[in-house]
């Protein structure tokens, strides 16, 4: 099974990102860096004559990356109930992505994958990081993704995810999981 990790944190290694390293543990990834690549907001053209055209930005390089994968696993801290603003630019560009002719398995091969999400938020985050689990849930449906799990960790400071035992018994669960679908 190919794995991809795309992180939505603006700071290295932050902790939604060792949680997913933690539910990854011993298991081969690729992990992309989203605030390390230039992906512009997307431009909404769906109604227009002309529609959605190529956007010169690194969205192509998390695109060819989703496409080579079987699983997708964001990660991503809770921002204002919600994901990073990096990783929901990443989602908005789907709208395009579904309609890029350089790409016209894409809505198929969606179909064959898996998801995950890795949250972590710091106010009581296992009940106001559901909405972002819902938002997930609502896109993987539409998408036809198989939303395969998520875990809500809490954590203020960096590194301090490592204090949430139950995040990491939930990490070394998922990771189990994981295995058995390799």
């Amino acid at each position: 099974m190919k794995i991809l990790l795309l992180t939505g944190s603006t700071r290295t290694d932050g902790n939604s990102e060792q949680l997913a390293h933690a539910a990854l543990q011993g298991l081969s990834y690729e992990t992309i860096q989203l605030k390390d690549l230039n992906i512009k907001a997307i431009e909404d053209l769906r109604h227009t004559d002309e529609g959605f055209h190529p956007v010169d930005d690194d969205y192509t390089k998390v695109l060819e990356a989703i496409l080579r994968s079987d699983l997708l696993v964001l990660a991503t801290p809770i921002y204002w109930y919600s994901m990073s603003g990096t990783m929901k630019n990443v989602i908005d560009r789907f709208s395009h992505a579904i309609r890029d002719t350089r790409y016209p398995n894409v809505t198929e091969h969606l179909k064959t994958m898996k998801a995950v999400v890795i949250a972590v938020g710091g106010d009581q985050p296992r009940i106001k990081g559901l909405p972002l689990i819902q938002q997930c849930q609502y896109t993987f449906d539409f998408l036809k993704i198989e939303f395969y799990s998520y875990i809500i960790g809490e954590a203020r400071k960096p590194g301090t995810i490592h204090n949430d035992k139950l995040a990491l018994q939930q990490a070394a669960y998922l990771n189990e999981q994981l295995r058995t679908l390799s």
